[in-house]
This record gives C-alpha cells, sequence and structure tokens, in this order.
C-alpha cells in the first residue's frame, strides 16, 4: 500500500476564522445598539441611516452570515480536510470564496443602512448581491464537492453529510425565495405576492435556520466534540436516524410561523404537525452530543472549550424543544408577535451557534499556530460572563413576552379592553428591554474578550500555512461480510447528495405547489384594487425604513385583535402585495387597518415626532422624509413591473401614471394645510412624507369593516 505525501490548507481556514471573529464583533455590536434604541430612542439621532428599521437587518445579517458563516466555513474547511486526507480541491477557489463572501458582506454594510433592501427577513439583500451570493456559493460546492471526489478516505464521516445537505438545501432555498423582478439596479419586487409570498419567505426563514444555522454546524459538532473530548461519537446508528429524519422533516415546518394568519389551514396543519416531529431527530442529535462526553465529564470541569461545547449543544436542546411547543396552536395564540420569539431565537443563536463557535475557535487557532492558548483564566472568564449575557437576554424577553400577551388579551367584566392603547403595554416592558440590552452588552464583552485572548495566542505562535500529512492512497473497496447497509451511501458522495435533495424537494412541493400554482387556493376580493402610483411609492418608503420590523400587518382572528386592531385580514386583500408585509414581531401595533383611523395631519405630526401624538413612545422621528424629495424617476418602471408580476393596471394607468401621482399628492398637501394651521414643518406636495401617508391611509380600507 503506497504512503502519499501532501498537506492541509490552513491559511484559508486562518482567514475565514478571523473573518468570523471580526465580523462576529461588529453585529454584536450593532445588535447591543438596536437594543439600547428601543428604550432609549434619541440614539437613533434623527439620521436615516442609524435607524432601528435599518440596523436591525444589519445585525441580523452581520450575525447569521458574517458571524456563523465566516465560522462555518473555517470549521468546514479545517474539518473537510482532515476527514478526506485530502488538501481543498483547489486553492484559488477557496480564496475566491474567502474574499467573494467578504465583499458580500460589504456590500450588506453598504446597502441595508442606506435602506435598500427586499424587506425579506434573513433576505433583505437586493437581487444584484443574490446573484453574488448564488455564484459564491456554487464555488462553495465545487470546492467542497472537488475535494470529496479526490479523497483518499473511502467512508464519509457523518459531519460531511450534513455538509453536503446544507450545500443543495440553502441553494435551493436562496434561489426559490429570491425569484424576484428587476425594477433597477437597487430595486425588486418579489415574483410572489401575498400569501404565496409569505409562505415561500418562512419556508426560507425557517429553513435558513435549519440548514445554515443548524445542519452545518451539527457537522462542526460531529467533528470537534469528539476531537476536543478525545472520544468517538456516541452511537453511529443515532448519527444516521439524527441526520435522515432531520433534513426529511425540517424542511415541512416553515408554516408554523403563519399561524392563525391568512394562510390557508391546511398549511398551517402540515407545519405544525411537522414540527412536533422535530422534536425526536432534534433531541437524537442533541443525546449523541452529550453522551460522547460520557467518561470524560470530569474533563468538563477543567477544559473550557468542553464547557462552550456542553452549553452550546444545551442550549440546542432547549431550543429545539421549544420550537416545536410554540408550534402548537395554543402555544402561539399567546407568543406570536411577542418578545417571547425574540428569546427562542436567542437561545438557539447565542447558546447554540455561539458557545459552538467560541468553542471550535478556542480548539482551533492554537493549534493552526502549534501554541497553547493565551489564556485558559481569560477563556473562562468569556464563558461566565457570556453565559450570563445569555440569561440577561433571553430572561426578561420571556417576562416581555408574556406581559405582551396578557396584557393584549386582557377584558374588563363589561367586554371591554383593558388597555386599549397599544402604548401601555410597551411602556411596562422597557425595564426588560433594560436588562436586555446589559445581557448583550456582557456577551459582547465576552466576545471582546476572546478576541484579545486569541490575539495574543496567534501572536506567539507561527500559522503553519501548509500543514504536512500523508495517507494511504485510496485503494478500490470491497464489501465486508454483515457490513451495515449506510456504509455504501457514506461511499457514494453523489447519491447522498441526491438523496438529499429529492427528501428537500418532496417536502417542499407538497407545501408550496398548491399555493403557488393552484389560483383558487387564494381567494380574490373585487373591492381589492391596485395601489396608485403615490401609494405604490409610498409602499416602498414603507419597506426602506424597515417600518415591517415594528409593525405587523396581519391581524388574526382573535376577539383581542379585532376588538384592538378592526376586522381581521383576509387573503384576498393582499393578492398585490409584492412582497407581503405580515411582519414577525409588534414593537408597535398593528397597522393593517389603520387606514381612515387616523387624520393626515396625525401621522404627519407623528412621522415628525412621535412624542407629539403618542408620550412615551419609544418610535423614532423620520424628519429626513419632510425634507427630502419624493423621487419619481422610476415610478412608471415600478407600475410596469407590477403589470409584469400580474397586478391589473389599464394602460392608461401606466401612461398617467406620474400625472396621477401628482393629483393625490396635491390633494393630501392641500388636506393638511386645512387640518393644520400652524404646520410644524413647510408643508410640500414633492416630499416623500405625502408619499408615506397615502401609503398609510390605503390599508385595510379596501374593504367594508364594521
Amino acid at each position: 500500500m503506497s504512503i502519499e505525501q501532501f498537506s492541509y490548507d490552513n491559511k484559508i481556514v486562518r482567514n475565514f476564522a478571523f473573518a468570523s471573529v471580526f465580523w462576529g464583533t461588529i453585529g454584536m455590536l450593532v445588535g447591543v445598539i438596536i437594543a439600547i434604541q428601543l428604550y432609549y430612542p434619541a440614539l437613533n439621532f434623527d439620521t436615516s441611516w442609524f435607524t432601528y428599521g435599518r440596523l436591525r437587518p444589519l445585525h441580523t445579517n452581520a450575525v447569521i452570515f458574517a458571524f456563523v458563516g465566516n465560522a462555518i466555513f473555517a470549521g468546514v474547511y479545517y474539518s473537510l480536510q482532515r476527514l478526506l486526507k485530502a488538501r481543498m480541491f483547489l486553492d484559488r477557489l477557496s480564496n475566491i470564496h474567502f474574499w467573494g463572501w467578504q465583499l458580500i458582506i460589504v456590500a450588506a454594510v453598504i446597502t441595508l443602512p442606506l435602506g435598500i433592501t427586499s424587506s425579506k427577513e434573513y433576505a433583505e439583500l437586493e437581487w444584484p448581491i443574490d446573484i453574488a451570493i448564488t455564484l459564491v456559493w456554487v464555488i462553495f460546492g465545487w470546492n467542497m464537492f472537488g475535494t470529496i471526489l479526490k479523497r483518499r478516505e473511502r467512508h464519509l464521516y457523518v459531519a460531511i453529510w450534513f455538509y453536503i445537505a446544507t450545500f443543495v438545501t440553502v441553494a435551493v432555498l436562496h434561489i426559490v425565495n429570491n425569484l424576484e423582478l428587476p425594477v433597477h439596479f437597487l430595486k425588486s419586487y418579489s415574483l410572489f405576492a401575498g400569501v404565496q409570498d409569505a409562505l415561500v419567505q418562512w419556508w426560507y426563514g425557517h429553513n435558513a435556520v435549519a440548514f445554515f444555522l443548524t445542519t452545518p454546524v451539527l457537522g462542526l459538532m460531529y467533528y470537534f466534540v469528539p476531537k476536543a473530548a478525545n472520544r468517538p461519537v456516541y452511537s453511529y446508528r443515532l448519527s444516521i436516524i439524527h441526520f435522515w429524519a432531520l433534513i426529511f422533516i425540517y424542511i415541512w415546518a416553515g408554516p408554523h410561523h403563519l399561524l392563525y394568519t391568512a394562510l390557508p389551514d391546511w398549511a398551517q396543519s402540515l407545519g405544525v404537525v411537522f414540527s412536533i416531529m422535530l422534536i425526536a431527530p432534534s433531541w437524537g442529535g442533541m443525546i449523541n452530543g452529550l453522551l460522547t462526553l460520557r467518561g470524560a465529564w470530569d474533563r468538563v470541569r477543567e477544559d473550557v472549550i468542553l464547557k462552550f461545547f456542553v452549553v452550546a449543544i444545551t442550549a440546542y436542546g432547549m431550543s429545539t424543544f421549544e420550537g416545536p411547543m410554540l408550534a402548537l396552536k395554543n402555544v402561539n395564540a399567546i407568543a406570536h408577535y411577542t418578545d417571547w420569539i425574540p428569546a427562542h431565537v436567542h437561545v438557539g443563536t447565542l447558546g447554540w451557534n455561539g458557545f459552538m463557535i467560541f468553542g471550535m475557535m478556542y480548539w482551533l487557532l492554537p493549534r493552526m499556530y502549534a501554541v497553547k492558548l493565551y489564556s485558559q483564566k481569560l477563556a473562562n472568564m468569556h464563558f461566565w460572563i457570556a453565559t450570563l449575557g445569555i440569561i440577561f437576554w433571553v430572561l426578561p424577553m420571556y417576562f416581555a413576552g408574556f406581559t405582551q400577551s396578557l396584557m393584549w388579551k386582557e377584558f374588563t367584566v363589561d367586554g371591554y379592553l383593558v388597555y386599549p392603547n397599544f402604548l401601555e403595554t410597551v411602556t411596562q416592558i422597557i425595564p426588560m428591554y433594560i436588562t436586555r440590552s446589559i445581557g448583550g452588552l456582557m456577551y459582547l464583552i465576552g466576545m471582546i474578550i476572546m478576541v484579545v485572548n486569541l490575539w495574543k495566542t496567534v501572536k506567539a505562535g507561527n500559522l503553519i500555512e501548509n500543514e504536512q500529512a500523508q495517507a494511504p492512497a485510496l485503494v478500490e473497496y470491497k464489501r465486508h461480510v454483515g457490513e451495515h447497509w449506510h456504509r455504501w451511501v457514506e461511499r457514494k458522495p453523489v447519491q447522498l447528495m441526491i438523496a438529499s435533495l429529492v427528501l428537500i424537494l418532496l417536502g417542499s412541493a407538497i407545501e408550496l405547489v398548491p399555493t403557488l400554482l393552484i389560483e383558487s387556493n387564494i381567494s380574490t376580493i373585487s373591492s381589492v384594487k391596485p395601489y396608485t402610483p403615490l401609494e405604490l411609492e409610498g409602499r416602498d418608503l414603507y419597506i426602506r425604513e424597515g417600518c415591517n420590523n415594528c409593525h405587523s400587518q396581519m391581524i388574526r382572528p382573535f376577539r383581542s385583535e379585532t376588538e384592538r386592531y378592526g376586522e381581521y385580514s383576509k387573503a384576498g386583500e393582499f393578492v398585490y402585495d409584492h412582497p407581503h408585509l405580515w411582519g414577525s414581531k409588534r414593537t408597535g401595533p398593528d397597522l393593517h387597518r389603520i387606514g381612515g383611523k387616523y387624520s393626515s395631519s396625525w401621522h404627519f405630526n407623528h412621522m415628525y415626532d412621535p412624542t407629539m401624538t403618542s408620550p412615551g413612545t419609544i418610535m423614532p422621528a423620520y424628519k429626513w422624509m419632510f425634507t427630502d424629495n419624493l423621487r419619481t424617476k422610476y415610478t412608471k418602471s415600478k407600475v410596469k413591473a407590477m403589470i409584469t408580476l400580474g397586478v391589473p393596471y389599464t394602460d392608461l394607468e401606466y401612461k398617467n401614471a406620474l400625472e396621477d401621482l401628482k393629483v393625490q399628492a396635491i390633494k393630501i398637501a392641500n388636506e393638511l394645510n386645512e387640518q393644520l394651521e400652524n404646520p410644524i414643518v413647510e408643508i410640500n406636495k414633492d416630499k416623500e412624507i405625502i408619499a408615506l401617508i397615502a401609503y398609510l391611509q390605503r390599508l385595510g380600507t379596501d374593504i367594508k369593516t364594521n
């Protein structure tokens, strides 16, 4: 048997690891800033690019795709080479992948604060960046599969199964969810509308968590936890069940984000059933991870890396139990739109993702630099302050969520809402928001401690850029008598990829096709008409400012909601909404029936200084909309795009779009002049605020309500 000499590429691992730490620090800093903005609105500085609505998607994208994404690539590139006994397929592809991914992150850092967004949660980046993501993702897959095909190790270890499933599923999710029609270089409209768009978005949104924040990190768990513990994986059979059950079931669970909405009941029920089923494979993975440490529990007390891994796996178990529970309709009726949901999400992101990455970094970098970790004490300090940070972040948000739900739903003995003013619920949870920001700050401080510790570590050593290794050449495999059947799958990466693809496409097709392709499943309402050109421009401003980050546009059929907001929302009301704006969190009240509820002058004053109309509010001011002219350069292009998407504008409406916009703007400006004797600023028909008022006054007025 010939022994081949080769080397591992540690430089690309180092690059992704450093990028993860760098972007993670920035993403967490932005998280702390927006947490403070929610109880100290002055921190918005009346500056358009620094408002909560624009920074919130920057925070989520930075943490998910920059911090966790770069860490995943670092872990994959390190573990893949060693599991396959082969250097990455092409160093050039590795470098293109790295720099391409960083340029995408930089593009997000620039565009999101500027309000250039598609508004889709976890997929806010506009179409040119979406194309770039697709290309870079293909390069990553090309590099990974090229390495797999030239491997010296016949069998594919369980971690690689998860990497393969991640690649194929994220590709499908990204492409389908980002099908959009460009209007110009920085603006597009979703191919789907209303209910269809909401279903596709949360099919993507839930499975972005599943197949970007979970499956690849599970692959890292299966590699780094046994390495750190110096123990084999607890159960090979359990890992098989965990993998196949997880990727099959996960893809169906997205509709549980849309319970009690205008989504068809059959789709909601499908999401509930598969969400409950998710407990089994998820906890199978947690058990496999924790029991891998059997016999090493004495070391856990001393080894800070194992401490991080234990808490990470435990957080994974907690969040994957809580998620299915939140998918139960009776629980969801209490929790949805409240701060309970961010609490649940951050158990996963701070605990599962964050701690798994921290443990991996502490294990990985000293080995690549052939040096001991600079300070175990600093690492332990990081562990405890970050653990306390999670507690101070999550527990107040659970209390805030319970408080919100109880106050929203409470009635007097006479049948009236006890708290009809939404702002009353907001002021009650301010102390919890303050405590949450303290927890986030503690977690950030822990991150900074790690940065210092790792920096001191790498300064003390030298990177082994090309780590020398040797392994026998790959020889023809002969099946053994009594060999486990799954070994055949592990020898066939292409078949493994195809099987993974078939499983996720099966669930996706059954879930999406009936709603997307059978028009009769979404009933129309004859009185619902397309937005006027001015309202369409106002809607785009609403999206630009990230208003959907705090306000929902979906009234559920609960008495507490219909009493507070008005008639519950119907599927047919959203058929022209490209994209949907149903929202996922109510920091402010639902706006679906806001049209006609207040005068235009009320909206005028409210947007200039929210405290004028709502004393004690935490909403920022939007004063630039009173000075910035409405840009109508692309108005006709937007109407034309909507016609292409099936919105029934007439040829005359398209031809006269700018004239109609001006007529409606003049009407609103005149109305404001009549209502305001001494306006706080000059009323000008050409300003952005006029378009936003037009959109807000249109919301929910297409159908007659009591």
